[in-house]
């Protein structure tokens, strides 16, 4: 893995919300607004930990129509499995973007 993508990885985890919304969506998949009551999130709170999520290749959303004509976007985990060895993150440091040298 990549170093940059690794950091956004640890970033989307390294929130209790976020946490939160990979249980419920890893139990199955679901639409914002029945998400949010289960969670007891705000919809624009749970959109923000959607898109980082999303970002971070954790989550998936796809819009669907409903039955009757309403447009719902509904969110699923991707299938992810990360192991983290000081080998690894050895290795995804050697990758990062801006890496520079310290003059010491």
């Amino acid at each position: 893995m990549q170093g940059d993508q690794l950091l956004k990885v640890l970033a989307a985890l390294g929130n209790p919300h976020r946490m939160r919304i990979i249980a419920a969506l890893a139990a199955e998949r679901n639409y914002v607004s029945r998400l949010a009551r289960e969670i007891g999130m705000s919809r624009p709170l749970l959109h923000m930990h959607l898109q980082r999520l999303e970002a971070a290749g954790l989550v998936v959303g796809t819009l669907e129509l409903s039955e009757d004509g309403k447009a719902m976007k509904f969110y699923e985990v991707t299938p992810f499995l990360y192991e983290l060895t000081p080998r690894t993150i050895a290795d995804a440091a050697r990758t990062l973007s801006g890496q520079r040298e310290d003059a010491t």
